[in-house]
């Protein structure tokens, strides 16, 4: 492999690109290949174009969670749109509270605050976004049970809300209202929390995997049952780069393309065949075109192929493969090779920018504005005929979700 410069021509293999120009999201001159266009990218050194962002939200609404600045009981069945604004880059969902970052690198929260999970310093919940401090440097935030877990551009890791069993990884069990770095690394590059998830899993620059957060059940893959209160590495390897932290359970992808789980087993929720818990990462089958993955109570991986895969609790049809049987391995979800974004246990996005949702619907979070306990869906269901969805989030009850313009 050849040497990388950015901005210049490495390897004369075509296609080859034009870079973006100021306007469109900053400049980056000469020719790039797709090989370096992909590279730049991931590491954030590729200046992508800036297009306008709708975000959206639906189903339960308590506490403000949807940010739609209604009160608590206005459920939501179908899709609406928070504020008029285009400018949102990435929105995660957590049990009750929502944060963004716009595509100035401002931060945003709204919800339930009773333990500070906004981060506004206050524990005033809200039903409509409000802006975290005033910088324009943070670059992915999280939300997850009652907290909050956040990466700046200079690859500091942030924390704020609820501390029960050192979830903020601040070496004490002290929640916050507002965000406080943990520790003085500055090479955390992503981060993996989710609603219902009471620990986190981290990957830094070099590959390495690391947790810290709530012990029990063996979701952290230390191969122990204690909580920690501050990040400890997963073992030594330096090959980890997707990561996903549900209620009880763990999930990460290596680069090599194979998946790996640990955690709770019940309803077969590692994936390994099994009910039993599991305490240390073990790969799940022999495959090694595992793209992305996202654990829950249900789960959710995409392989490169395009095709989509479930797995663990399926009361309500969350795995999606047209049963309510739960599933102690992956299941392929269909025959179609165009899935591109999904969530844990119930919403996707295809490759054509169409959304879909699938599994139970006592808030309206299917999105097709019906709402019911015998609603469920157990197989995907296309939501409005749409094509300009981007990304996806799942919370306790509802989802977000932005389109591109």
């Amino acid at each position: 492999m050849s040497e990388r410069y950015p901005g210049g021509l490495i390897r004369k293999t075509p296609p080859t690109v034009t870079g973006p120009t100021d306007g469109e999201g900053g400049s980056a001159p000469g020719i790039w290949t797709l090989e370096e266009v992909a590279y730049y990218e991931k590491e954030g050194g590729w200046p992508k174009p800036v297009l306008p962002r709708e975000l959206y939200g639906w189903g339960d609404n308590g506490d403000g969670v949807l940010g739609i600045n209604v009160d608590q009981t206005s459920d939501r069945s179908s899709p609406v749109q928070v504020g008029a604004l285009t400018t949102w880059d990435q929105v995660s969902s957590g049990n009750d509270h929502s944060v963004a970052v716009k595509t100035d690198g401002t931060l945003w929260a709204w919800g339930y605050n009773a333990y500070g999970s906004l981060g506004d310093g206050t524990v005033i919940s809200r039903s409509s976004p409000v802006q975290i401090g005033s910088l324009t440097t943070w670059s992915q935030a999280l939300s997850a049970n009652e907290f909050t877990i956040a990466v700046k551009t200079d690859g500091t890791l942030w924390s704020w809300g609820n501390n029960n069993q050192g979830r903020l990884g601040l070496n004490d069990d002290v929640p916050r209202s507002s965000p406080t770095q943990i520790g003085s690394d500055t090479n955390w590059y992503k981060i993996g929390t989710g609603y219902n998830a009471t620990h986190t899993l981290a990957i830094k620059t070099d590959g390495t995997l690391w947790t810290w957060g709530n012990g029990t059940l063996g979701r952290l893959g230390k191969n122990q049952l204690i909580s920690r209160s501050s990040p400890v590495q997963i073992g030594a390897l330096t090959n980890w780069s997707e990561i996903s932290a549900g209620d009880a359970n763990s999930g990460a992808i290596k680069t090599d393309g194979t998946l790996w789980m640990w955690g709770r087993g019940q309803d077969g929720r590692v994936g390994n065949g099994t009910a039993a818990d599991v305490s240390s990462p073990i790969q799940i089958g022999a495959l090694t075109n595992w793209q992305k993955v996202t654990v829950g109570s249900s789960s959710h991986a995409i392989k490169t192929t395009g095709t989509l895969w479930g797995w663990a609790y399926n009361a309500n049809g969350q795995v999606g493969d047209n049963t309510n049987i739960s599933r102690s391995s992956p299941v392929q979800i269909g025959s179609l090779t165009t899935w591109a974004e999904a969530t844990q246990a119930g919403g996707a996005i295809k490759t054509d920018g169409t959304l879909w949702t699938w599994g139970l619907n006592n808030r309206g979070q299917l999105g097709e504005n019906t709402q019911g306990a015998l609603t469920y869906r157990s197989s995907p269901v296309q939501i409005g005929s749409e094509t300009n969805w981007s990304k996806i989030t799942q919370g306790e009850y509802m989802f977000m979700a932005t389109t591109k313009g």
